[in-house]
């Protein structure tokens, strides 16, 4: 009888065990929770006119689904942005809107029919602070990388062959892509007691000789991290494709100051500057390391403190370089003598400003520099001011529907786009084609 009591036991056990099994399985088979997954996220961070923008996340769905399934409102997505420089690093939060939203491969492509992978693209703009994952500290007047934490929680069941999939949410960052900025290497060289960092973009090995071009953030990418002297603006453009083809490759060394190029010797832009020497040994090296730098195509510009900078360089060596384009250059036209107008007037040089910008007053700056030039004869040298900074994307605009305008200052803007141009024998002939076309040796390129 205990026998029998067992047996029958053991038989409920088994029966409850089985059922309990096939509930399982068929919960596996039909609605899918993310309650107990673990699921992660990762960005891609693109540089924009106006500075960086995170424009996408990427969620790990964990297992794939089909295409279309996934729309704009299937998640939402929060935002929380930290600034560790800060007594209280809280900057902001809120929700970013998703503009669209595909499913892909592991490899990132989107056509696919199945992809484990929900890439969700936001909303981003001049004006859309939430988006960018840099920060402009008002008491060092320095941008940084900041933090900013993603909160990604499904909205609406994702519909599958085999049920849905529902219940998502993650905060767990795995990393992101840095467009552009991640083909650059970086590096520092310290000259007599001055340590400089740089970032740098090399092309595609051959045995060509390539021109250099050399680009000097402004005030507020300056510090220990050379990534912000390429990101914090656009001077990765340089390294695009688009800007790269008039060269058929270049060097792009772009070093960074820990403070400011404009720290003279008695003040704070009195014409000098305490890392002009170490700024000019700087270059030299990099050129000597780099034998497929062609030495007699060294390029060079900056944008306000770098075009202060710029003026300096110039002025120091102005045989050394091939050309010159300053923007927005901060260097008083009071600081430049007559002897300097003749060191450099037969340098080719192109200037861009805005005449809006309040920062650096135009009249005060480079307009009477230009006009010296020109009186003293200089040949090749050329002065684009616009009459304001626009968007000329035509992706942004005012309430009006006007083109958005941007600070008079930001005149770098039109220089990374190459939207800076001039009419040469009838000819538009845009600053890209122009530096392409400097050499010390010019008699063995092509004319316009």
């Amino acid at each position: 009888m205990k026998r029998n009591l067992k047996n029958t036991a053991k038989i409920i056990l088994l029966s409850m065990l089985a059922a309990g099994a096939a509930s399982v399985f068929r919960s596996r088979k039909g609605t899918q929770t993310g309650k107990n997954r673990l699921t992660t996220y990762e960005t891609v961070t693109e540089i924009k006119d106006w500075g960086p923008a995170i424009t996408k996340v990427i969620v790990d769905l964990g297992e794939p689904v089909p295409a279309g399934s996934v729309t704009a409102d299937t998640f939402q997505v929060h935002v929380q942005r930290s600034d560790k420089r800060l007594v209280n690093p809280f900057v902001e939060e809120g929700y970013r809107r998703v503009t669209s939203a595909y499913v892909t491969d592991k490899a990132r492509n989107p056509d696919v029919v199945r992809g484990r992978y929900a890439v969700l693209e936001m909303e981003i703009g001049p004006t859309v602070t939430l988006g960018s994952p840099m920060n402009f500290h008002m008491d060092t007047f320095l941008n940084d990388w900041i933090e900013s934490v993603y909160t990604i929680t499904q909205q609406k069941d994702i519909l599958t062959p085999t049920g849905k999939v529902s219940g998502l949410m993650t905060d767990v960052f795995s990393g992101g892509e840095r467009k552009l900025v991640d083909d650059f290497g970086t590096g520092e060289a310290a000259y007599e007691g001055i340590t400089l960092t740089y970032a740098d973009y090399k092309p595609v090995p051959d045995k060509k000789k390539h021109p250099l071009i050399i680009w000097l953030h402004g005030m507020g990418e300056g510090g220990t991290d050379p990534t912000i002297a390429i990101a914090g603006n656009k001077a990765v453009h340089f390294a695009s494709e688009e800007i790269q083809s008039y060269f058929e490759g270049a060097y792009v060394l772009a070093p960074q100051t820990p403070t400011f190029w404009m720290d003279g010797f008695t003040g704070f832009g009195d014409g000098t500057s305490k890392y002009k020497e170490a700024l000019m040994t700087l270059i030299q090296d990099y050129v000597a390391k780099h034998p497929n730098i062609d030495p007699d195509r060294i390029l060079i510009g900056g944008d306000s403190n770098g075009g202060y900078m710029t003026m300096l360089l110039i002025l120091h060596d102005p045989a050394y370089f091939a050309a010159a384009f300053p923007t927005c250059e901060a260097l008083k036209d009071a600081l430049v003598s007559d002897e300097d107008i003749q060191r450099i007037k037969d340098l080719p040089i192109w200037f861009i400003a805005a005449e809006t910008d309040k920062t650096v007053p135009v009249n005060e700056y480079v307009v009477p520099t230009y006009n010296r030039l020109i009186k003293a004869g200089a040949a090749d040298v050329h002065l684009t001011l616009f009459e304001k900074v626009l968007d000329l994307s035509g992706l942004y605009k005012k309430e009006d529907r006007t083109p958005y305008e941007y600070d008079g200052h930001w005149s770098w803007i039109p220089v990374y786009n190459n939207d800076v141009s001039r009419e040469v024998d009838g000819k538009k002939v845009t600053l890209m084609e122009w530096l392409a076309n400097q050499s010390l040796k010019k008699e063995k390129l092509p004319p316009f």
